[in-house]
């Protein structure tokens, strides 16, 4: 396993190894592969990933049936044993009987930082990739908090790499789609836009780091749109964002 930088386009795409951590500036080992001959893992394993709920107006009304306004986002943590990478198995318990995904962009942490303010968010995000919170509404509402629901082992994809031109990616015109495969036929799920969130980027790393250190790795997770839907073993979930890729995983029955 290693950390590599990836360039290029199409079939001419490669991953080029790099020494150590992606936090600095690469240096090269002069190892590279075509990126169709390797797998790809979880671009990051964090100490922790921060996620905010509710930060979609249009994801509030969908699933809590309540305005934006009578219920503001809020704070979740999932376990880094939820992460797993593109390609890789979703494992739904026999116990989680209502289990959907959720397309979000998620940030990674380049430096240990607290106390941010919103304007300064890009001083301590190493790049941008892509999360699917999946989630056991039944237990997230049976258990009137979301640990279990959202914190099980795979429940956490995380890929397909990281975007690390912050300048690349409108935040403000960022359409975000899900697209669920069901016994051989594909649909579009989610297809929303960054212009539904609540909270910003910034908005959103400086009311994190009011209460807790974030570390270098760490992935922060800015929400997810409407258009959240049921998925089952047999299943295949992918989750699209311009400008960062696409990510892609089976359901499975754990």
């Amino acid at each position: 396993m290693c950390f590599c930088v990836i360039e290029g386009d199409g079939a001419d795409t490669m991953c080029k190894e790099i020494v150590g951590h992606p936090f600095g500036d690469p240096e090269y080992t002069g190892k590279q592969w075509p990126l169709a001959d390797v797998r790809l893992l979880a671009p990051m394993l964090p100490s922790k990933i921060v996620a905010i709920g509710r930060n979609y107006a249009d994801h509030v009304a969908e699933v809590f049936k309540k305005s934006a306004e009578s219920l503001p986002p809020t704070l979740f943590i999932k376990p880094p044993t939820a992460v797993i990478g593109p390609g890789a198995a979703i494992k739904i318990p026999d116990f989680a009987t209502n289990v959907e995904f959720e397309g979000e962009l998620a940030l990674v942490i380049g430096r240990a930082c607290k106390n941010v303010k919103a304007e300064d968010w890009k001083t301590v995000v190493r790049g941008y990739t892509i999360i699917n919170d999946v989630s056991s509404r039944d237990l997230q509402f049976s258990d009137g908090q979301w640990a279990r629901a959202k914190g099980m082992d795979t429940f956490a994809p995380l890929g397909p790499w990281i975007e690390t031109n912050l300048d690349a990616i409108d935040l403000g015109n960022l359409p975000i789609k899900a697209h669920l495969t069901h016994d051989g036929t594909t649909e579009t799920k989610q297809d929303s836009n960054s212009t539904q969130m609540i909270m910003s980027v910034g908005e959103i790393i400086e009311y994190i780091t009011a209460s807790m250190t974030l570390l270098p790795g760490d992935i922060v997770s800015t929400g997810s749109p409407a258009g959240t839907a049921p998925m089952v073993p047999g299943d295949y979930i992918e989750i699209e964002i311009p400008g960062i890729g696409r990510l892609g995983n089976p359901v499975e029955r754990a």
